[in-house]
């Protein structure tokens, strides 16, 4: 008698996370959830070389230039973490083009942090520089929601990624 073999699925070497990411439907809760935290780790660090640089800056270029400054190189590594620990994306297939992606949607967090510094200006002339890196701050915490957003959602959709490689 003759038994046929249940067909099972080939093991991959992929692991569950990344088998969602690839399958492009959404990450399960406990999976995005891991990503959020990811990312939010990677924001703070970025945040903190973001507002040292500024701070460094600010005093020889003025607020607006040392933020253009600050924000375009903290931009390259915080795209790069992200791209690799956050959506798992590692090697160069891709990586020029999620730098380009990832400039632009840091050209819109730029837009809310000089906005900012503009309408602090503006309001206060002799704000300090105590109040301008709180208006940055603030002004971070508003981007880095955009950011986590359009990069989940375009730069790193699901179908890019092949899951997470930093833990």
């Amino acid at each position: 008698m003759t038994t046929k073999q249940e067909a099972r699925p080939q093991d991959t070497g992929l692991t569950g996370t990344q088998r969602w990411a690839l399958s492009g439907v959404a990450h399960p809760p406990a999976a995005a959830a891991a990503q959020l935290g990811r990312y939010t780790a990677i924001g703070i660090a970025s945040t903190l070389a973001y507002l040292a640089l500024y701070q460094v800056l600010a005093g020889p270029l003025g607020a607006q230039p040392a933020n253009l400054v600050a924000w375009v190189l903290t931009a390259v590594v915080d795209t790069a973490a992200n791209r690799r620990c956050t959506f798992g994306l590692a090697g160069r297939a891709g990586a020029a083009r999620a730098q380009l992606e990832g400039l632009a949607v840091f050209g819109v967090g730029y837009l809310l942090t000089s906005g900012s510094l503009a309408a602090l200006q503006g309001a206060a002339t002799d704000a300090g520089r105590t109040a301008e890196l709180g208006v940055l701050v603030a002004a971070n915490l508003a981007a880095g929601l955009l950011r986590f957003l359009l990069l989940k959602g375009w730069v790193f959709a699901p179908r890019r990624t092949a899951g997470p490689r930093c833990t």
